[in-house]
Order: C-alpha cells, then sequence, then structure tokens
C-alpha cells in the first residue's frame, strides 16, 4: 500500500509515520508546504505542495497522488481533513477520515456540542451580552492545538479577545483536571477500544506528558459520541471536570492524535488499524496490560552532505564503553551495513579482541578487524578515500585528521549521522 501523510511536518504527521514506518505491507510518501519541519530531516523523500489555502492545490495534489500511485491519503492537520474529504471525488486515492458530515461538525465546537447536548455533558455556551459569572474560556469554534484560547475574568478582556477572535465561543470556565480519551471504531463492529489519558505537562496544546489512567463511564461516553457523530477509524475526544465535578466535554476530533503514541506502545496502532478498517478486513487488538506514561521532549535530527563508502571504529571507549556496548554506534554500524558501506574495527585492545567480540556477539559486523599492538599509527591502517572515523580519543582524532584529512567523530557527534 502506498499511502501519503499529507501535511507530513506536524505533530499528528509524526506519529502516523511513527507508527506506519515498520510496516511491511506500507510504504510511506511525504508531502507539505515548503517550511522548516522535522519530516524533511526523515530519510525520505518530501514532497512539496501547496497548503489548501492555496489555489490550484487539488490539482496538485491529484498529479502528485496519480504519479506515485497513492492508494491512501493520511489527513495530518484538522483543516487539511475538512478540505481532503470535501473534495473526496477529485483524488483517486481513498482519504482516511470519515463522512464529510462528521468531519464539518466535529470542525466546529458550536455545532461538536449541539449535536451532543442531552447524551453527554457539554459545556454552558454564552452570548457576550449574557454572562452569569466568572471567569469564562474563549477559544477559537474551528481552533486546534489551545491555540486562541483563554481564561477571561472580566467583560474589558472579553472585548479585547473577542476583537482578536471573533469566530471565539464563549464557554464556561472548568477547572478539573483534562483528560484525552484515544478511541478506535470499526463500522460494522462500533467501538473497539477506548483509554482515557491524563494530560500533564502542555506546550502549545499538545501534550508533553500523559499517562493512562481508568475513568467509571468512560467507555459508554465514547460509545455515546461515536455512535451520534458516525465516527470510524482512529479518533479522540477531550474531557475536563467542571466546578461540580461533572466531566465535560472540551472537543472531538475524527484523527489520530500525536500523543497517541501512549496506546500504540501499548498495541494499537491507530493508523495501520485505520488502514485495516477502511479495507475492511479482520483484525484483532491485542492490548499491553498495566499501565503506561510516557514524556515526550525535543529530538535532535540533522542535515549535513557527507558522502562516505568506509567506516573506521576504534572499540574501547568507543564501541565497548564501561563494560558495555554503545548502542547508538551499534545503530549507526547496522544502518552503514543496510546501506553497504564497509565497516572496520581498528583497535588496540590488550586482550584477545576476536574473543570478546564473540562474547559480544559483535565478531560478525565488522568487514575487517584491524589490531594494532605496536604503537603504530592508525591513519597507516585507514584509508582516505571516502571513509570517516570514530574514536573517543582526541590525539587519535588528530592524527587521523591530519594525516589523511577525512572527517572524524566522538560518540557526542554520532548523532549527526544517524538517519530516520
Amino acid at each position: 500500500m502506498n499511502v501519503l501523510i499529507f501535511p507530513a511536518g506536524t505533530e499528528i504527521g509524526r506519529e502516523i509515520w511513527s507508527s506506519l514506518r515498520w510496516c511491511k505491507d506500507v510504504t510511506l510518501f511525504l508531502a507539505g508546504a515548503n517550511y522548516d519541519n522535522h519530516a524533511q530531516f526523515y530519510d525520505y523523500e518530501y514532497a512539496y505542495l501547496p497548503m489548501v489555502e492555496q489555489e490550484g492545490w487539488i490539482a496538485e495534489l491529484s498529479d502528485f497522488i496519480k504519479s506515485n500511485k497513492i492508494d491512501f491519503i493520511y489527513p495530518a492537520h484538522d483543516d487539511v481533513l475538512l478540505a481532503l474529504v470535501e473534495n473526496r471525488k477529485e483524488f483517486s486515492a481513498a482519504v482516511i477520515a470519515p463522512s464529510v458530515e462528521t468531519c464539518r461538525i466535529t470542525r466546529s465546537k458550536r455545532s461538536t456540542y449541539l449535536a451532543l447536548a442531552g447524551l453527554i455533558s457539554v459545556p454552558n455556551v454564552y452570548s457576550e451580552s449574557k454572562i452569569p459569572s466568572w471567569p469564562v474560556f474563549v477559544k477559537p469554534d474551528r481552533g486546534q492545538g489551545a491555540q486562541g484560547a483563554v481564561r477571561v475574568d472580566n467583560y474589558q478582556d472579553l472585548e479585547h479577545v473577542l476583537r482578536i477572535t471573533p469566530d471565539a465561543i464563549i464557554c464556561e470556565y472548568l477547572p478539573g483536571d483534562e483528560f484525552t480519551v484515544d478511541c478506535f471504531s470499526d463500522r460494522k463492529r462500533g467501538l473497539l477500544f477506548s483509554q482515557a489519558r491524563q494530560r500533564g505537562r502542555i506546550r502549545s496544546g499538545i501534550a508533553m506528558s500523559s499517562s493512562t489512567v481508568s475513568i467509571k463511564n468512560i467507555q459508554a461516553i465514547a460509545e455515546c459520541i461515536g455512535n451520534r457523530l458516525g465516527l470510524y477509524g482512529a479518533w479522540f475526544f477531550q474531557m475536563k471536570y467542571s466546578a461540580d465535578g461533572v466531566l465535560t466535554l472540551l472537543e472531538v476530533a475524527p484523527r489520530v492524535a500525536g500523543t497517541m503514541s501512549l496506546n500504540r506502545v501499548r498495541g494499537v496502532n491507530f493508523p495501520l488499524l485505520s488502514l485495516y478498517e477502511h479495507l475492511n478486513q479482520d483484525f484483532h487488538i491485542s492490548i499491553l496490560s498495566g499501565e503506561v506514561s510516557v514524556s515526550r521532549g525535543l529530538s535532535n535530527r540533522y542535515k549535513y552532505n557527507l558522502e562516505y563508502n568506509n567506516i573506521y571504529v576504534d572499540f574501547d571507549d568507543t564501541l565497548y564503553l564501561r563494560g558495555k556496548v554503545c548502542l547508538p554506534l551499534i545503530t549507526l554500524l547496522y544502518q552503514c551495513r543496510n546501506e553497504g558501506k564497509r565497516i572496520y574495527l581498528i583497535t588496540r585492545h590488550r586482550g584477545d579482541i576476536h574473543h570478546l567480540l564473540l562474547q559480544l556477539r559483535l565478531n560478525v559486523i565488522f568487514d575487517e578487524i584491524i589490531h594494532l599492538t605496536n604503537g603504530e599509527r592508525k591513519s597507516d591502517f585507514i584509508s582516505a578515500d571516502k571513509s570517516i572515523f570514530i574514536d573517543d580519543s582526541f590525539s587519535e582524532r588528530k592524527e587521523v585528521a591530519s594525516a589523511l584529512g577525512i572527517p572524524t567523530f566522538d560518540n557526542s557527534m554520532i548523532e549527526l549521522l544517524l538517519k530516520e
């Protein structure tokens, strides 16, 4: 299956990519606007396509889909999702999303609250002239990621916020804990999975820390929402406790969420299951028991124009450090093996290096083992032709760089060479 993630550079796109990158039946394609984003640092081609607000986006996306024989499009942004489902007939690939009616309702908080009122608790919505008590919570009707959402404590501040965000809705303020509920539904079998997670540290509306939690009656709430809105595939909703302790809806979204990774690692691969659901394939969800927590942070990915065919690696305190193998370096070596590069071990190890490599199960990874025992210069045994050298010793790196003019690295630098 050829699957396009569009736009690939969002947090949603990253979770879809993380979920599908190792699936043997899926070939991923990445596309989006030409701006600085993490998807351009993957070891994949990233196609520049116009945003859905730009003229001609449908024709360009359609041409890309046809030329690359794309089978499925995975929307990775709320506005893009709605634009894609509203123009489904223009594309030869299937859009992984529910009906256009469902997507239109969930894109508007007003419409969502109206659709679900009487079934579950939704927040009271006020007009500007009738505020029963302060504070209130003001947010864009079509917002995402808490952008533009703000607590307001008086009329003066309210007028200011409404000038900035004219489409905002004014809701009762919910002071309690906030939760996200990850869900998966099948068109025939209904709700198959629902799991609440508590939102901890939040940055720009993204949960940077989260933990699975059990909440009474949450499955019944999920079933009410899913049945009323006709949701299928991956979706989620967010709730918060009101001042009187009632769990109250914040929003519903018919898509993958970035922090669904918390349940992916428990066995619920939402993007893959959504493909199966769309294909009407039989599947079963098997879940790891126990509570799981996640802390998300920045990760570094690099672009560096370096072409090399040979990698020379030191052993003591480089590949083998404090009695353990350096895992990032092992990752790099197998990356080089996948790319057909030649791998050399060059070491001054005092002892039987072959026996130790056998003990560590590292005896077959190297094309050649160069064991220096008489103080020879390492540069005399290294090819200067498209080679790199990794060693913890600055003096060794300096000698090799001076003699051969090749790039040298210590362990703190090798992440520059790792691909994702």
